[in-house]
């Protein structure tokens, strides 16, 4: 491992401070999605402090969202742990397509900032790596960035959530869906890249057509993931 490369693996406050803020922007629209479900959580009945807690320890918007339909006097607490881990199985993906820089870290640091990556920070922390910048600060950062601004939002949908109660009616639903595209296609341009994507690609559409509801994501997710841990890092190391 070259000296160059091994900036890459730089953590400290000001690349985390740094990956806050370059992360802010893109998360002000997630205050909205965050009011649009804490509104939609005290529909349901929830109480206020168990609704602010699911924002800050399960951080999973589409998730989040996807539980409150199942939510009711009878709740289906395996259904509904298979829709969380069906609909989150695209971490699998972040962390095999992470693997050649998050495999330098230490255990402690290696789940450190994954524990808040979600597909914004990843994106940029993926560009910032591809192009030879260290993206560790970007992924943490970019996370706390993200994660404040979508507890803060449920915090005001608690509350005043009314003011916003169908973001899609402004077209901010495509917001984050362009900001992904654009970080993808400016992304890395490997064969190993290609082909995890590809193998992700087409293992959904499969499952998609033939398997139940829903399966897509997590068989993609774990095809794409399968793909990028097997695949060697020989070339990240050199």
């Amino acid at each position: 491992m070259t000296t160059a490369n091994t900036g890459l693996y730089q953590l400290d406050g000001s690349l985390i401070w740094s990956g806050f803020r370059q992360l802010a922007p893109i998360s002000v629209f997630v205050t909205v999605f965050g009011a649009a479900f804490g509104l939609a959580a005290k529909q349901k009945g929830l109480s206020d402090t168990s609704i602010i807690a699911m924002s800050a320890l399960a951080f999973s918007g589409y998730a989040q969202f996807a539980l409150l339909e199942q939510w009711g006097a009878q709740i289906p607490l395996f259904a509904m742990l298979m829709t969380a881990l069906a609909i989150n199985a695209r971490h699998l993906l972040m962390g095999a397509t992470l693997y050649p820089w998050l495999c330098r870290l230490t255990p402690a640091k290696r789940y450190g900032v994954m524990l808040l990556a979600s597909d914004a920070n990843w994106a940029m922390s993926m560009r910032a790596f591809s192009g030879g910048r260290p993206g560790f600060g970007l992924l943490l950062g970019g996370g706390l960035a993200l994660w404040f601004f979508w507890v803060s939002g449920t915090w005001l949908g608690v509350y005043f959530g009314n003011a916003i109660s169908h973001p899609e009616r402004l077209g901010l639903d495509m917001v984050m869906g362009c900001f992904l595209l654009a970080m993808a296609v400016g992304g890395e341009k490997s064969p190993r890249m290609l082909i995890i994507w590809l193998v992700a690609a087409l293992s959904s559409l499969l499952a998609y057509w033939y398997l139940p509801d829903n399966s897509h994501v997590l068989v993609g997710a774990l095809a794409g993931g399968v793909v990028g841990t097997v695949w060697g890092t020989h070339d990240h190391e050199h």
